[in-house]
């Protein structure tokens, strides 16, 4: 009989972004195997319909369950945007979900805009919406989609002047002075945070979701009694990629170990 504990946790997102979610999961719970699974052949899921998404999904999450895991995470803000309910109705097992961290951002005492950077459909889904009406009635929300920054991280570019330059453009219009906050909603972006820091400068604050992702992550499993009490030596991944190349897959890994360095532990 199979123990549950022992199986691994998937995590899923449209390319490589969710590498990001992946970084903060190995952090908080090294001793967890697990899947990783970009869909880089069907990259942005941005400028797809949700229908389209939603099929991407269930189809990455049923290579999970052949795969056996006992937790899904959909790294991708995009994708829990279209699919999460349908998938936590298909699938018996913890399906967690992403959102753009918009309440910490309005739970913040400095004045001024806050700019939500996402894809599209994440920004135009009723997902955000009842964000916006549950947290940003009475802030000045600005929403930024930055689809070229996608781009350029599935191409494994993370920093340099093509970066600087792109992150410069999406902001042109936003006077940088009156903005008090940042919010990464698109796991691509992590990637770019040093780069948004030396452009937006140390007064604005920059936040992102996936340490809170990762944390309920393991809240969910300890509450369910999943989480793995064997220590390995060493870290348990396995990546793939709907792309099926070799080099993708080593793009991957030198994009965790980019995060891995970035983070505290």
């Amino acid at each position: 009989m199979v123990d549950n504990k022992n199986l691994a946790i998937g995590i899923f997102d449209s390319g490589m972004g969710g590498i990001s979610v992946l970084a903060q999961a190995i952090k908080l719970m090294p001793n967890e195997r697990y899947i990783y699974f970009g869909d880089s052949k069907n990259a942005p899921y941005g400028i797809k319909s949700p229908e389209a998404v939603r099929e991407l999904c269930i189809y990455i999450c049923d290579f999970f369950i052949e795969k056996g895991v006992k937790a899904i995470v959909v790294a991708c803000n995009t994708a829990t945007s279209a699919a999460i309910r349908d998938l936590r109705d298909r699938y018996d097992i913890p399906i967690i979900g992403m959102e753009p961290a918009l309440k910490p951002a309005t739970e913040l005492e400095s004045k001024g805009k806050i700019v939500v950077m996402a894809t599209d459909m994440t920004l135009k889904e009723k997902k955000f919406s009842a964000l916006m009406n549950k947290y940003g009635k009475e802030k000045d929300i600005v929403r930024l989609p930055c689809p070229k920054l996608v781009e350029l991280i599935e191409s494994g570019i993370v920093e340099g002047e093509a970066i600087e330059k792109s992150v410069k453009e999406c902001f042109d219009g936003i006077d940088i002075d009156k903005v008090a906050s940042i919010v990464l909603g698109c796991t691509h972006y992590i990637f770019l945070k040093d780069s948004i820091r030396a452009f937006a400068g140390d007064k604005v604050q920059i936040i992102d979701g996936n340490e809170g992702t990762a944390r309920h992550l393991k809240d969910v499993l300890r509450n369910k009694k999943l989480l793995k009490n064997i220590e390995e030596d060493e870290i348990q991944l396995y990546i793939y990629n709907s792309k099926k190349d070799n080099e993708i897959i080593e793009l991957s890994k030198k994009l965790l170990t980019f995060s891995l360095e970035k983070l505290e532990f």
